[in-house]
């Protein structure tokens, strides 16, 4: 992210190399910066997840009963897995949106309203930004963000949907989906991944 943006790298029409953008790094803010934001990161991701896994088995179950007249025998059809999918992203990131604004802000992607203000950890983050900006600011660019979510967990589960339509599971692999789940989730964050990094690129610029 950091030499996508130049924000490390001094004059940013000249590349920068990874080993130049760690020394920078080490160099402005010390060992601690190679991790600045990463509590928030962390704080984000356990209920982020959580929430996208429980509300998409919701939303599947919704979907079953609206499309499939509560079958749940059957694999779900590629386009209610994409729904699902895009409505638990978009729960997900209205749950969890506020630390990833904090995220941002401690570690220096997005600007403080005053060049004064001094972030410091997560509560610190979010007391200042309340206090200087009012509640909503911690909503403060969530539009994108829902929008973004609905192609990224649609397309990740619609996947996913997809592999275990076109590859229904043997006797054996009944009473262990472990390995399947796996690859199928592993397939659908690389789908994912690769049809929207373009976006994210173009994001960050």
């Amino acid at each position: 992210m950091l030499s996508q943006t130049g924000e490390h790298g001094g004059n940013t029409n000249k590349k920068v190399s990874v080993t130049k953008l760690y020394r920078n790094i080490l160099a402005n803010e010390g060992v601690i910066g190679l991790w600045a934001g990463n509590g928030a990161n962390l704080l984000r991701i356990f209920p982020a997840k959580g929430v996208v896994f429980a509300s998409n088995d919701y939303y599947r179950i919704l979907l079953r009963k609206q499309f499939m007249n509560g079958n749940i025998d059957d694999p779900m059809p590629t386009y209610l897995s994409f729904i699902s999918g895009g409505l638990s992203g978009i729960t997900a990131s209205a749950c969890t949106y506020p630390l990833d604004l904090v995220r941002g802000r401690i570690s220096g992607k997005i600007a403080a309203p005053n060049a004064n203000i001094k972030y410091q950890g997560v509560w610190n983050t979010t007391a200042l930004t309340i206090q200087h900006e009012g509640f909503f600011a911690l909503y403060k660019g969530v539009t994108p963000t829902l929008i973004g979510a609905i192609p990224y967990e649609g397309i990740k589960f619609g996947t996913v949907g997809l592999c275990e339509r076109l590859f229904p599971p043997s006797e054996d692999e009944k009473n262990n989906q472990i390995m399947r789940k796996l690859v199928f989730g592993g397939l659908g964050g690389v789908m994912a991944g690769v049809v929207l990094y373009l976006k994210d690129n173009v994001c960050r610029l």
